[in-house]
């Protein structure tokens, strides 16, 4: 697989657990951070990260509201337990 494409299947699997997570409001991130060593904050702190890799600026909570689908206080409202 050449480099093009490779970046291509990663961004659309990267996009596909973002739309899992969004979809599985269930799935507390205590629960995820336990079973898996990560959650939907950890992935919005790497997406900002790989922002200002590039040279960009995103904040916090732009990156939640990503990862989220809405902002990160509305989420909680409605799902955390």
């Amino acid at each position: 697989m050449d480099e093009k494409s490779r970046l291509e299947v990663e961004a659309a699997v990267f996009r596909r657990l973002v739309e899992h997570f969004q979809e599985h409001t269930e799935v507390q991130n205590i629960d995820v951070m336990n079973l898996a060593g990560f959650c939907r904050n950890c992935l919005a702190k790497w997406y900002q990260a790989a922002v200002e890799e590039q040279g960009g600026h995103l904040s916090y909570d732009e990156a939640r509201e990503i990862i989220y689908g809405m902002p990160y206080e509305e989420w909680k409202a409605k799902y955390q337990k």
